[in-house]
């Protein structure tokens, strides 16, 4: 039984706050876990990739793998733990790239997660960064958060800035202990810089509403589409077990064994997230709003530059590439000149702060 707990905790990493609330598949679970290490393999590869937010989805994308040895002296040097197809590590890489910041990448395997063992944070994305001491910043948004501000604002070293999003332990309504990291989306800019990067107030509230708003309801909709039948659910982990980090036996027990745990895991979603039995019809609405957000008058919500907010949307969208899920939102949304926009801005990279 022990293998099958341990994997249950692997898988449930990766899985949505409001999805974590309650382990699925436990029955599953508890009778893989006789099987000893076969168990622990067969139920880790089923939920290691699986879950609405932190799900590992297919990514047709390209990784810059640059070595921090190669920085110049005195340089932010970033060091990423990711898993490359899960939607918030594409939030970060969008960042990074599209700020021209060299990083590493250390692909963390999802079952025995051994890259990572050096952290008590045992979820993805995981940022070291060195800017003159060593730092381990988490979770996606406060990455991008504490950089961002480390970017535009010298007057603090790193180490202070991460300081302002402390990490909060709260408790859901079902008496789940959870960690939230408090002030999250803002940037901890003093007057001056406010203004230079928000000229006004709204530009800063629009920026932190979106950010939210991707993480809080896009990011959900993402399994129950790539999930949404068994042939989608298998061109999935297809992709995902090709992309990713496993051996030759995990990635057989991911491919098959979790595109049928996934599908209906998916079913699950669906309805806690009170989605449509037409589940493109919740993903198409919630493209078509962000569209309407950014307006005909804007390239990107930031102007005539990306913010974090079009970072954040594109960054969860992206994941998708390659898929059906991702054909049919091109074919049947408004998205598709603001996302080749993205991804001709993100090409060019080193945008000056």
């Amino acid at each position: 039984m022990a293998g099958a707990g341990r994997a249950w905790r692997v898988g449930a990493l990766l899985l949505p706050p409001a999805w974590r609330l309650r382990a699925p598949g436990r029955a599953f679970g508890a009778a893989a876990g006789r099987g000893g290490g076969g168990g622990r393999l067969l139920l880790g590869a089923a939920f290691a990739l699986g879950g609405g937010a932190g799900l590992c989805l297919a990514a047709r994308q390209r990784l810059r793998e640059h070595s921090a040895a190669e920085l110049p002296s005195g340089s932010l040097q970033l060091t990423l733990y990711q898993y490359k197809t899960c939607p918030f590590c594409s939030k970060v890489r969008a960042f990074l790239d599209y700020h021209g910041l060299p990083y590493e990448i250390v692909e963390v395997n999802p079952i025995m997660r051994k890259e990572i063992k050096f952290s008590s944070y045992r979820k993805v994305p995981i940022l070291l960064a060195n800017a003159g001491s060593p730092l381990q910043l988490n979770d996606s948004s406060v990455i991008i958060s504490a950089i961002k501000t480390y970017l535009i604002s010298r007057r603090n070293s790193l180490e202070e800035i991460v300081s302002f999003y402390p990490p909060v332990k709260t408790v859901t309504e079902k008496g789940k202990e959870v960690m939230e990291y408090e002030n999250k989306y803002w940037l901890m800019l003093d007057e001056k810089e406010t203004k230079r990067v928000y000229p006004v107030k709204e530009v800063r509230v629009e920026e932190m509403k979106w950010r939210k708003w991707a993480d809080d309801w896009l990011v959900h909709l993402i399994s129950p589409n790539v999930y949404r039948t068994p042939k989608e659910a298998l061109a999935s982990f297809d992709y995902i077990v090709r992309e990713g980090k496993f051996g030759t036996l995990e990635g057989l027990f991911a491919k098959y064994v979790g595109a049928v745990a996934m599908f209906f895991v998916s079913k699950r979603l669906k309805k806690r997230h009170n989605l449509r039995d037409d589940v493109r019809e919740d993903l198409y609405e919630a493209v078509n709003e962000w569209v309407k957000a950014v307006g005909k008058h804007r390239l990107f919500m930031g102007g005539n530059q990306p913010n974090l907010a079009d970072l954040a949307v594109y960054g969860v969208l992206r994941v998708m590439e390659g898929l059906e899920a991702f054909d049919d939102m091109m074919a049947h949304t408004k998205i598709q000149p603001w996302y080749q926009r993205m991804e001709e801005v993100i090409e060019k990279t080193g945008v000056a702060i």
